[in-house]
């Protein structure tokens, strides 16, 4: 048995098959935009990546100067996209349910009046204070985005989904996320102030090499986990890295450029949407079993008490001394080392490269503790009973 968090995580073999034959019709992209338009109120555009979902939306309200509220728990990739469309960024620290507060908005509201844009991020699934937050963004004229990378299908406190409560919606589908196409993202917008002022007419068409390394991105990693215990996974993995044929997430990361997402992709998104609930009740069944069977000093109870509204992307757990018991799972062949962050700001490595300064000091101590439970399709009922029984075990 091995069991991996991310590396492929949504795919088996039927998926690889659809992957290597799903058409590059037009119609396709069509069909998805219409849809997402139906289910988020508003008018989409669907580009290659999430992080140019959110450089559309900065440009379309057209605020350059200000400032964008983000969580300070969050990926490299959305703090890159505002400062690349001319805006600063206030960092706002999260509780231990790796969201910020209302509390939180408004106090640093305060001390950064020049914020005029925030974005919602529902970390990992779990549900933010969304209604209540942009009910008192609209009050002071705020523009609220939800960013949806972590959380198609959560729904708020008040029942409303994730992605129609706030003026913009960003969408991310690439590898390892609800909805995983390997590689995708949207914008809709659905307040209809604002527009994007040249459509679809300023997006690029991703080059062909990198296509192909999406298409076959899920028959590697499929073949990578099916043969790693025997060890020609390990060789695979390492021998494709090294050629750089794997596609990662964070590639395209230097690129100015906003391109549109091929009609391909779009087949596969489009599909995934209308298997939704299904994936819903797996990941919720699998969270279940983390909460109701793990050592409770590990659970935290905001996070437990949400698993029914949630999309549970991945299931959180806090240790000490996290790298101990990582390596301990890794002998049982369970490798689930991408914590999901390891900074306020992750992957660490592009810490550097922000202005973060230390401002959220509870997103810093999680970010030393948190360990990322997987939730997706190849982990079974039964795989997560073995995952809690070994780190339950590792206590003792």
């Amino acid at each position: 048995m091995t069991i991996f968090n991310s590396l492929g995580s949504n795919y088996d073999n039927r998926f690889v098959q659809k992957t290597l034959r799903a058409s590059n019709k037009k119609e396709n992209a069509t069909r998805l935009k219409h849809y997402l338009e139906k289910r988020y109120a508003g008018e989409a555009t669907l580009v290659y990546k999430g992080r140019e979902a959110i450089r559309l939306a900065l440009r379309a309200i057209a605020r350059k100067g200000s400032a964008v509220g983000i969580c300070g728990f969050t990926c490299f990739a959305v703090y890159e996209a505002i400062v690349k469309e001319g805006y600063s960024v206030v960092y706002f620290d999260i509780d231990q349910s790796l969201n910020y507060s209302l509390e939180t908005v408004k106090k640093m509201l305060e001390k950064h009046p020049e914020m005029k844009v925030l974005l919602i991020q529902n970390t990992l699934g779990y549900p933010a204070e969304g209604e209540q937050i942009t009910k008192f963004c609209r009050e002071k004229g705020i523009v609220v985005i939800e960013d949806l990378a972590h959380c198609i299908g959560t729904t708020y406190k008040n029942g409303k989904e994730a992605g129609t409560v706030g003026d913009f919606v960003i969408l991310s589908f690439s590898q390892d996320k609800v909805i995983d196409g390997i590689s995708g993202g949207a914008l809709v917008i659905r307040n209809k102030e604002w527009r994007i002022q040249n459509g679809e007419k300023e997006l690029l068409t991703i080059n062909s090499q990198k296509q192909q390394k999406d298409r076959y991105y899920p028959w590697f990693t499929w073949m990578i986990r099916k043969t790693y215990r025997f060890g020609f996974g390990k060789v695979l993995h390492f021998s494709l890295k090294k050629m750089k044929l794997l596609q990662s997430p964070m590639d395209n990361q230097e690129s100015d450029a906003i391109h549109k997402l091929p009609n391909w992709n779009a087949e596969l998104i489009y599909q995934q949407y209308t298997n939704l609930a299904e994936t819903a009740v797996h990941r919720n069944k699998i969270a279940t079993i983390y909460a109701e069977h793990l050592e409770k000093n590990v659970l935290e109870k905001s996070i437990c008490n949400t698993i029914d509204s949630s999309a549970n992307l991945r299931f959180p757990i806090f240790v000490e001394k996290r790298d101990e018991l990582l390596l301990s799972l890794k002998k049982k062949n369970i490798y689930i080392s991408d914590t999901w962050y390891d900074a306020p700001i992750g992957p660490k490595k592009y810490l550097s490269r922000t202005d973060y300064k230390n401002q959220c000091p509870n997103a810093e101590v999680i970010a030393t503790r948190i360990v990322n439970l997987p939730t997706h399709r190849n982990v079974s009922e039964k795989d997560a009973i073995f995952i809690v029984e070994e780190i339950n075990q590792w206590f003792k």
